[in-house]
């Protein structure tokens, strides 16, 4: 089984002006595409080859699991966001949010807490639990919620690839832009049935 790069849900400069085609040319083509070419690698002519990528980032650790990880979690990163996203959600998703956090507003000041101040590279996470409740959760680096028995509803990617291009170092004016972006339908899909992993 060879590790295919899912294509993109979009155009490359769908996501401007809130996230350049220059920073999606670059973080699709190179980051994420760099990870899955090194995991095929990694993988050939090994028992890594016979398994998916939700078995990967499942069962491996170490390199196997960072490379697979961040392929999982940089296809779900761009299916959260859409032209012409953003705004509030609606829906069981919106009552689910109220129901976790008070109110959307609260829940994004949180989740933009969270994003701005994580510390080194990693990821922002809204996730549910089996009971149901929302939480926001910060993965160091390649983690993912799902192997911590969190169903991923949406994400943001804060590694400073993510936005160097088009906001330098300033993480803060990355995560209010992408806001702009946010693909509500996908998350209220993840909160419905989880993710494939």
């Amino acid at each position: 089984m060879s590790f295919v790069l899912p294509p993109l849900p979009y155009a490359k400069d769908a996501l401007a002006p809130h996230i350049s085609a220059e920073t999606v040319e670059f973080h699709y083509e190179k980051h994420h595409r760099g990870y899955v070419v090194k995991l095929n690698e990694l993988a050939q002519g090994t028992d890594l080859a016979k398994k998916s990528l939700e078995e990967v980032v499942k069962t491996e650790k170490g390199k196997p699991f960072n490379l697979g990880a961040q392929i999982w979690n940089h296809t779900f990163y761009w299916n959260g966001m859409k032209a012409n996203g953003g705004g509030a959600p609606t829906g069981k998703l919106l009552e689910a949010i109220n129901k976790s956090f008070g109110s959307f507003d609260e829940f994004k000041k949180q989740f933009t807490d969270a994003a701005v101040n994580h510390f080194g590279s990693g990821w922002a996470w809204l996730v549910r639990d089996e009971n149901n409740h929302l939480s926001i959760w910060q993965g160091h680096d390649a983690e993912n919620p799902a192997t911590h028995g969190k169903v991923p509803v949406l994400t943001c990617d804060v590694w400073e690839h993510a936005y160097y291009i088009d906001y330098r170092n300033n993480r803060a004016a990355y995560v209010a832009a992408w806001w702009n972006l946010v693909n509500w339908e996908f998350a209220e899909k993840n909160l419905a049935g989880g993710s494939k992993l």
